[in-house]
């Protein structure tokens, strides 16, 4: 057998090797469904809030599927700390990932319809907005999948996720170096603009 030969069956091997790979990391909503029962008690329950310290459990319903996939390897590695989401996902296969990621991204809901307390026309006028929108997109939809969508997100998640980078609490490189000239105003007219934009994202019923 020649070299052409076996270079043609080693390309083929290959390429079935990843398209066999690539169909067991895809997600399958309907098996990430029924594995959502576990999750819904909080993402499931419109206005739902954290105890202690006390704000909106996010809305997640229509978040992008790769963001999400990350979020939860994160959490399960401890990388992102939150004792029920650490205990969640420690169990988590990657196929368990794969499959509510899937479920979750795909789920068309209705918003929570939480009114927003701060001043969302200001933020317009902020230039420090720019910088926001130039990762997670004009209306909060951001073109970037590894980006979260900030579209209709709770407006003291949001506040709370920004005071959390830019003290540390919360890690990621680029959102703290981003966060650290942003003022209490500053964060409360963010959070009010992103959570005021319609169409966004959703509680997960189930």
């Amino acid at each position: 057998m020649n070299n052409k030969i076996l270079w043609t069956l080693a390309a083929a091997g290959f390429g079935l090797t990843i398209a066999s790979h690539s169909a067991q990391a895809a997600g399958d909503p309907e098996a990430g469904q029924a594995k959502f029962h576990t999750c819904v008690g909080c993402h499931g329950i419109p206005g739902y809030t954290n105890s202690f310290p006390n704000f909106h459990v996010p809305s997640i319903g229509g978040q992008h599927v790769e963001y999400l996939a990350s979020v939860l390897k994160s959490y399960a590695s401890g990388a992102r700390s939150h004792s029920s989401m650490n205990a969640q996902s420690g169990s988590m296969s990657n196929q368990d990932v794969q499959d509510l990621a899937a479920y979750i991204s795909s789920y068309k809901g209705s918003p929570a319809g939480v009114a927003v307390k701060g001043d969302a026309i200001a933020a317009k006028k902020n230039a420090k907005l720019k910088t926001c929108t130039a990762c997670h997109g004009n209306d909060g939809n951001s073109s970037d999948h590894a980006n979260p969508r900030l579209t209709g997100q709770y407006e003291d998640y949001l506040a709370k996720a920004l005071k959390d980078y830019k003290s540390g609490a919360r890690k990621n490189p680029i959102m703290q170096g981003v966060t650290q000239d942003l003022t209490d105003q500053d964060i409360s007219e963010m959070a009010a603009y992103f959570a005021s934009q319609k169409k966004g994202l959703t509680p997960v019923g189930n």
